[in-house]
């Protein structure tokens, strides 16, 4: 079966699970169910309250990477913020763990290796269902609260419409991307021009389809729309900004997606409400101080953390990710 009408079976036959409810267990998460206790004495002699049930001392905080030096160097300034500011849980230090894939990383937060881990919003969703991790937070990746996708493809194309993509192939960046899969997959699916995968950019695509072939990089995806290797590409619009003047100028955008969070925070399943809260408010005080920003600054360039926005939008989110699941 194509990847455009059904998510890859990272779930073991647990792939019905919806964006929505994963996003209203963040509403119930995040009510206040305790007061976290400011005796570091009691809360370290109460096990319910630990930190992690691999290492109780250590917090610790993951993401995927095939690079993973350049992320560590980048993720342990806030593992070590967080293992100052959770002394009254039992945690002495933090730590940082990068995923090679979606699963290892499932199972990493299921096991308890890992307390908390940040992506975007469609690998979050496999990896809460994979696991049982809750979302707890928004983060503002690259200073940047939210983004959206754009289908572009070269003006001296003559394509002027999604409509006319039909007998053409059309770039994607990989399977588990929200801005180069699920968003464009979506607005596809939407626009009724029955997107199917392909294995080449070569590969035939009939009349009554578009053809997407995964590039595996953004780059790479707007080097084959200028070389003409794909009639159009999908990239997010922070990228497709970054394309110098000259260039972007003889390109024209077909579409473009609704917005979505940049980046997602999620807490393993079994974590206690109280260390939860206790980690979200941390995160979200991070910017009201200089020590916390030049933290933040370190991860990624990170402006803030804050709560999600309206639920109009998550809405929204749901119904592309069943869309692009179920279709």
């Amino acid at each position: 079966m194509n990847h455009i009408i059904q998510v890859p079976n990272y779930q073991n036959g647990e792939a019905d699970k919806m964006l929505g409810k994963l996003f209203v267990k963040l509403a119930l998460f995040g009510i206040v169910t305790a007061l976290v206790s400011s005796s570091l004495k009691s809360s370290a002699s109460n096990p319910e309250l630990l930190a992690s049930s691999g290492d109780p001392a250590t917090i610790v905080i993951a993401d995927i990477s095939n690079n993973p030096a350049k992320k560590i160097k980048r993720y342990q300034p806030l593992a070590d913020y967080l293992g100052e500011k959770l002394g009254q849980f039992g945690v002495k230090q933090g730590d940082v763990e990068i995923a090679a894939d979606l699963d290892e990383m499932a199972n990493w937060l299921e096991s308890g290796k890992v307390d908390i881990y940040f992506d975007s919003p469609y690998p979050a969703m496999i990896i809460s269902d994979m696991s049982g991790a809750k979302p707890i937070l928004r983060r503002w990746k690259g200073g940047v609260p939210e983004y959206y996708t754009v289908i572009f493809t070269m003006k001296d194309r003559g394509i002027k419409s999604l409509e006319e993509l039909k007998g053409k192939m059309v770039g994607f960046d990989e399977i588990s991307s929200t801005s180069g899969y699920m968003l464009p997959a979506g607005m596809l699916i939407e626009s009724g021009v029955n997107p199917q995968e392909k294995r080449s950019a070569s590969s035939n695509v009939s009349a009554d389809e578009v053809g997407f072939v995964f590039t595996d990089d953004d780059e790479n995806t707007i080097q084959w729309v200028i070389s003409g290797k794909v009639a159009a590409g999908a990239i997010d619009i922070g990228t497709f900004m970054e394309i110098p003047e000259a260039s972007r100028q003889a390109m024209v955008v077909l579409a473009e997606s609704d917005k979505v969070a940049r980046h997602v925070a999620l807490v393993r399943a079994d974590m206690k409400p109280e260390m939860v809260e206790a980690i979200k408010t941390i995160l979200i005080q991070m910017d009201k101080t200089p020590e916390g920003q030049e933290v933040l600054n370190k991860f990624e360039k990170t402006a803030k953390f804050d709560n999600f926005p309206p639920e109009s939008s998550i809405e929204r989110m749901r119904e592309l990710y069943e869309l692009v699941q179920n279709r």
